[in-house]
């Protein structure tokens, strides 16, 4: 079999990202994403056009490692939705984070954020950035995809509770 062209990787990746959005990838579990992925091996416009290229056995791991590998961290790591969540600008922002996603504001503010199911990570993360760096404070984290637990009121509030105690002075809460 042949690479896949650029042009039809490129219209594969952002129709499945747009349906990724529409379905709300980051908040599915993972059965469900695995019969998304099977979906979409057997789907005629995805795994009819990348049978046509690849190893029919191959699809789903095409899929999901090239088409869908970057799809987590890029929407993740989106601080566009950052700054508009928090109502700061972009401009303040002096250094970007990683592991959790993470960005440092020009006034030491720091700024975590990632999927609610990974809160404490993201909370312990904020704490330690400005923990052991100088002069940093720990603005804000954003948990997303907060879904199934992350909907209750008293799981909110204890992830809040953990939050002020150590020092976060906001939680956002994105849902699915």
């Amino acid at each position: 079999m042949r690479e896949v062209p650029d042009n039809i990787r490129e219209a594969l990746r952002t129709q499945l990202w747009d349906e990724a959005d529409q379905i709300h990838w980051l908040s599915l579990p993972s059965g469900a994403k695995s019969k998304q992925y099977e979906a979409w091996v057997k789907h005629s416009a995805v795994g009819g056009i990348l049978s046509r290229y690849i190893d029919t056995g191959s699809v789903r791991v095409y899929i999901k490692d090239t088409l869908l590998k970057d799809y987590a961290s890029l929407k993740q790591g989106d601080e566009i939705m950052v700054c508009r969540v928090l109502g700061v600008s972009s401009d303040l922002i002096v250094k970007k984070l990683k592991k959790p996603s993470g960005r440092i504001l020009n006034d030491q503010r720091i700024i975590c954020w990632g999927r609610a199911s990974s809160w404490k990570a993201i909370l312990m993360a904020s704490f330690e950035r400005a923990y052991t760096g100088k002069n940093l404070k720990p603005f804000a984290v954003i948990l997303t995809g907060a879904a199934g637990p992350y909907k209750q009121d008293s799981v909110r509030k204890m992830i809040e509770t953990a939050a002020k105690q150590l020092g976060i002075e906001q939680i956002k809460w994105l849902d699915s």
